[in-house]
């Protein structure tokens, strides 16, 4: 039922800044959290930022204090703000979307993923 597409991905330099977006579209209603993974070839999918309800946000804390997660009220879009990327931010990220529609009922949506690429 939700869709999300990510878009934003690219090459940044070292120092520079990057953001990503993923729009939200479908029955985003029952939607509670919105998060950013990031993977790279025979690694596990890491939590780069997670936002719920009120705002409320965490970060890993490779990225703390240089990257921000942000949304809007009805959680229609989420956007990930890359500043001084280091190389070891190079990965693909990807949007999550959780959420429930009834008790029980509870749900993960991913996006396609887009690839970030940190290089001079």
């Amino acid at each position: 039922q939700v869709q999300l597409v990510e878009s934003g991905g690219g090459l940044v330099p070292p120092g520079g800044s990057l953001e990503l977006s993923c729009a939200a579209s479908g029955s985003i209603f029952g939607i509670a959290t919105m998060a950013w993974y990031r993977q790279v070839p025979d690694e596990q999918r890491e939590l780069v930022a997670q936002i719920a309800s009120a705002g409320v946000t965490t970060y890993a804390d490779s990225v703390r204090g240089r990257f921000t997660i942000s949304t809007n009220k009805a959680k229609s879009a989420v956007h990930l703000q890359m500043n001084n990327p280091k190389a070891g931010d190079a990965a693909d990220y990807y949007c999550d979307a959780e959420g429930s529609y009834d008790a029980g009922t509870w749900f993960s949506r991913w996006g396609q993923g887009v690839q970030v690429t940190v290089s001079s």
